[in-house]
Formats: structure tokens, C-alpha cells, sequence
């Protein structure tokens, strides 16, 4: 069946030649080129499957442009120049930056010799936590579990016990420092001022467990900051009520 098929499909076709292919393309402005060649050696010379939105030789000839402009007839050491002046030194950004650079020598430098020269650190400035006391040295925390509630990365663990007078106090008050986010939420939430966050932001470790804070450290940053965090406390009351 198979060779049947083949051999009427054979003789169906028998003595069809097939289209001969001409690769080659005419070009008019060719040294010693044919000004009427004939039509089976031109580009086009089969009309049906020439489109001519499509063609973009006659718009590339016409139409080229060397930086810019239009191809001169003949080159001169001033399109040289000016072709190389504008791709080599990039006059918009060369005079700009040039400019610049003198405008900016002649300003105040800011440049501090850290650490032994240090910036002016804001009042606002959420550092590292502390826990605070009052004059008499008795502790600020009223184990209200406020600040561990609004704490959104739960970085705070607080365990209290009941005072001989029916009160409350902590006993255990961790802070994961790695957890926290430095939001403020825990020093917004305490009704004492007892939690802060202080100036401080050199408190690096190389180990994790350095940086998990017990109660004592808290109190110890505290005793430290103290002097600051007071004045830090009493300026944001003054702004807060417009004094």
C-alpha cells in the first residue's frame, strides 16, 4: 500500500521542475553594475512575496546617521574630532562632574575620627534597652506584662512573684535582643518608665548568648544611662505637651 502510494505520488509530480533559486542580489550602485539588468538577477524580482514595509535596505542607505547626524560625503579631521570629543569626554557629564567636584571641595567636611570623635545622637534614639530605678533604688517595674504584650517580635519574657506587701515583682525579665525590631512599643506601653530604650548602639557581641538580656543587665544598663535616659525622658514629655 505504502509503495503504491509512493509511486503515484511519483508520477503526479513527474516532470515538474522545480523553481530555480537566485540567491545573488542586484545592487545599481555597484562599480561596473548593469544599469538595466535583467529582471530575473534583480532584488525583486518576484513581485508577489515583495513587501516593501519590510524592506530596510533602501532606508539604510538613505538614512545613515553617524552620531547623530548625517553621514557626511566626506570625512574631515573636524568630524573626526568632534565625533571623538563627544563619545570620548561625554561633555554633559564631564563639565557637570568637573563643576561639581570644585563646588564640593570648598564645603564643611563631616568626616568625625570614630570612634574617639562620636555624632550627636537624638533624644528619640531607640538604643539599647535598660531597666530603671527610682532615686531610692528601688525598681521601676510593676510587672504589668505591658510591654510584653505589645511587643509584636514576643523578644520579652517576664516571670513575676507577689511582694510581702500584695504587690508585684519581676523575677525574671528577658529581652532577645536578636529578636528585636527597635519599634519602641514596650517603652510606649510602661505606664513607670520603666523599660526605655537608651542611647547606646555599641553593644556588639561575637557570641548569641551575649546577646540575651537578663534582668541584671537590664538594671546594669540602666545605672549606667541614667543620667541620659532622665533627660531623654524629660525632653520628649516637654515636646509631647508643648512646654
Amino acid at each position: 500500500m505504502l509503495a503504491r502510494l509512493l509511486k503515484t505520488s511519483a508520477s503526479a509530480f513527474k516532470g515538474v521542475a522545480a523553481p530555480k533559486r537566485n540567491l545573488s542580489v542586484y545592487i545599481k550602485d555597484r562599480p561596473g553594475a548593469d544599469p538595466n539588468p535583467p529582471a530575473e538577477l534583480t532584488k525583486h524580482a518576484n513581485k508577489a512575496f515583495y513587501n516593501p514595509d519590510l524592506d530596510m535596505d533602501d532606508v539604510i542607505q538613505d538614512n545613515i546617521k553617524l552620531y547623530g547626524r548625517e553621514k557626511p560625503d566626506e570625512l574631515d579631521y573636524s568630524d573626526v574630532w568632534d565625533s571623538t570629543y563627544e563619545n570620548v569626554f561625554s561633555p554633559e557629564y564631564f563639565y557637570h562632574s568637573f563643576f561639581c567636584g570644585w563646588i564640593y571641595t570648598l564645603e564643611t567636611e563631616y568626616t568625625i575620627n570614630y570612634p574617639y570623635e562620636k555624632g550627636p545622637i537624638s533624644p528619640f534614639f531607640r538604643g539599647e534597652h535598660a531597666l530603671r530605678r527610682y532615686q531610692t533604688g528601688e525598681e521601676r517595674c510593676i510587672a504589668c506584662k505591658l510591654c510584653q504584650s505589645a511587643c509584636p517580635a514576643r523578644a520579652i519574657t517576664i516571670e513575676t512573684e507577689p511582694r510581702p506587701d500584695n504587690s508585684r515583682r519581676t523575677v525574671r525579665y528577658d529581652i532577645d535582643m536578636t529578636k528585636c525590631i527597635y519599634c519602641g512599643f514596650c517603652q510606649e506601653a510602661c505606664p513607670v518608665d520603666a523599660i526605655v530604650e537608651g542611647p547606646n548602639y555599641e553593644f556588639s557581641a561575637y557570641v548569641h548568648e551575649d546577646l540575651l538580656y537578663d534582668k541584671y543587665k537590664l538594671l546594669e544598663n540602666g545605672d549606667r544611662w541614667e543620667a541620659q535616659l532622665a533627660r531623654n525622658i524629660q525632653f520628649i514629655q516637654a515636646r509631647k505637651h508643648g512646654f
